[in-house]
């Protein structure tokens, strides 16, 4: 696994853990998007005319 997967799977698990100890779980499904976009951004060109209508 790269450095950058590791210190993804870190911060998520420390997202998660936050949530689960204060109940907070409207954090739950601002994560989920923000990994949504983020993956889109970072996707190939074949999903670029996909972003636009987003926006």
């Amino acid at each position: 696994m790269s450095r950058f997967g590791k210190h993804l799977g870190r911060l998520l698990g420390e997202f998660f853990g936050f949530a689960w100890e204060n109940k907070a779980w409207w954090i739950i499904p601002i994560i989920l998007v923000l990994l949504l976009l983020m993956f889109l951004v970072f996707a190939t060109a074949s999903t670029a005319p996909f972003i636009y209508t987003l926006f």
